[in-house]
């Protein structure tokens, strides 16, 4: 593996500033990348922060953390999932470049939570198997909500799932793999959840995962 050119706490430490920077329209040039950034990649990268996100439009990692060409491993799929590709891909950027951070990005008003939580209250039956293999991935955290007070009002289930779908992304990316497992356990890895909010621009890092250390 690599040596490791930055800490996670320092890694996450950019990408809060980046997300400040974002959020309060102040975006970086260097984030936007040039000619000479290209130019220095042509010989490998080394990105300081793995992403699994969601692969809704409006959260692209680069853009919300104010980040550039090099700057992130950026993994999206629909409800920001953990699947065995995804795994495989953190593997891979952790054990290749020595990428020190992993952050699981969730976001308010995510449509594979909702889609799940109207399949769990109102099975319809007619999805494509593809479209079940996302809901039945974020089915096992959701669930258990709605046995719960949360399920008289729509608003606060939706937002408490997707912390929920984070956690467990986070969860299974910490004890789903070997690899990842003795990383964390080494102290060359963290695995952290956040959220982003549609409204304000602003990641919110998950405060029992983000303040481990590392």
């Amino acid at each position: 593996m690599p040596a490791r050119t930055t800490s996670a706490r320092d890694a996450l430490e950019r990408l809060r500033e980046g997300n400040r920077r974002f959020a309060a329209d102040l975006r970086s040039l260097e984030a936007l990348g040039s000619r000479a950034r290209r130019a220095d990649l042509l010989g490998g990268q080394q990105p300081f922060a793995i992403v699994l996100g969601c692969s809704d439009s409006r959260v692209p990692a680069e853009i919300v953390f104010d980040q550039g060409l090099g700057d992130l491993f950026v993994i999206r799929v629909a409800g920001n999932i953990v699947a065995p590709s995804q795994v495989g891909s953190v593997e891979f950027a952790a054990t290749r470049f020595g990428t020190p951070l992993v952050v699981v990005l969730g976001h308010s008003q995510c449509g594979a939570i909702a889609a799940t939580l109207e399949e769990l209250r109102q099975p319809a039956g007619t999805r494509s198997r593809n479209l079940r293999s996302i809901v039945n991935r974020v089915r096992p955290s959701v669930e258990a909500l709605l046995a719960t007070e949360l399920r008289h009002d729509p608003g606060a289930l939706a937002r408490e799932a997707v912390k929920a779908n984070v956690r467990a992304s986070v969860d299974q990316l910490q004890h789903g793999s070997e690899i990842l497992e003795e990383l964390v356990a080494g102290g060359s890895l963290r695995i952290v959840g956040a959220e982003y909010s549609l409204d304000t621009g602003l990641v919110e890092f998950h405060d029992d995962d983000a303040a481990a250390g590392g």
